[in-house]
């Protein structure tokens, strides 16, 4: 056996030496039971725990795989979200979505004032990702998630973040913020976490890009349908992002150079940290803005060839579930 493995099978057994040790004598596990109407017997689920960890840990090992729950069409810029909760608190709306290819991660928000709940997914094979099965194992502070072990950490009371690995290739977060009693409120909603897809299609499609940009992901965000806005992101390796985006609200033109953009009058206004941008109202009203560390005719040549989505999908927009 090599230290790697061996230090690997200690954090297995310490982790699981640790749930078993916190595991309820009878009389409380009838009472958990019956408050939380829960029908899998503690041991089962410890059964579940030790061999989902192995599991795990072997697969990423063994070596990354493709984040195949994202399913992404590069021409049409359009993500699939490969996670849907199936509970959440009352008066919590879902506001905001973003995906991308490859491995992006993939992101959901729900909102109740200033109360936020956030369910992410990372792939394994992202090198940020690749050795959580190892953290996981080797945080002391543990619960389960459908059988899985999953580690607590930021637990303040009104803020916690659990971090499990659905699969071999998955590694999914559920963090709250601003909610009494947070880590309760996230187990609940990670344990009602199920593989159930749901789209990000925004009113926008990214044309042709310059040379060594490629499409980093996809955003809708919003309260509702009427405020809808979507912003594309695209970026060389380790370079920053050229954003796309449309949205009802005005970028702020006065004292803009004026351009022509999409065959119309346009604007160039100054650069702010480095990027500068270039800003045109469409036909609907709405505007599209167009923001980079590029010269101008590249920022203008970018929203030259974005392309308008006529039937966007902003119904989910304000919903607690869609």
């Amino acid at each position: 056996m090599t230290r790697s493995e061996h230090e690997t099978e200690t954090l297995i057994r310490e982790s699981l030496d640790r749930l078993a040790a916190r595991t309820p004598d009878g009389h409380a596990v009838r009472d958990a039971l019956a408050r939380a109407g829960r029908k899998q017997r503690p041991v089962a689920r410890l059964a579940l725990v030790a061999a989902a960890v192995v599991a795990l840990v072997a697969g990423v090992v063994a070596g990354t795989q493709l984040f195949t729950t994202t399913a992404v069409d590069p021409a049409a810029g359009r993500p699939v979200l490969g996670y849907s909760p199936g509970w959440l608190p009352a008066g919590f709306t879902e506001q905001y979505r973003e995906g991308g290819p490859g491995t992006a991660p993939q992101v959901r928000r729900w909102f109740a004032g200033a109360a936020e709940i956030t369910l992410s997914a990372y792939s394994t094979a992202d090198p940020a990702w690749s050795q959580a099965a190892l953290k996981i194992a080797s945080i002391r502070d543990q619960v389960l998630v459908r059988g899985r072990v999953a580690m607590v950490t930021g637990d303040s009371g009104t803020a916690a973040l659990l971090t499990w690995l659905a699969d071999e290739q998955h590694v999914l977060t559920a963090q709250v913020s601003g909610v009494p009693d947070a880590r309760a409120v996230a187990q609940d909603v990670a344990d009602s976490v199920t593989p159930r897809p749901v789209g990000v299609r925004g009113e926008l499609r990214f044309g042709p890009l310059p040379a060594g940009l490629a499409e980093r992901s996809a955003a809708v965000r919003g309260t509702g349908p009427g405020d809808a806005s979507t912003e594309l992101t695209a970026a060389a390796p380790g370079g920053p992002p050229v954003r796309a985006a449309a949205g009802a609200g005005s970028p702020g033109v006065d004292g803009a150079a004026s351009v022509t953009v999409r065959g119309g009058p346009g604007f160039l206004l100054p650069p702010e940290d480095g990027a500068a941008t270039v800003a045109v109202r469409l036909p609907s009203g709405r505007w599209l803005t167009v923001t980079g560390p590029l010269p101008a005719a590249e920022l203008i040549a970018v929203a030259n060839g974005v392309q308008l989505d006529p039937a966007p999908d902003y119904h989910w927009l304000g919903r607690a579930t869609s």
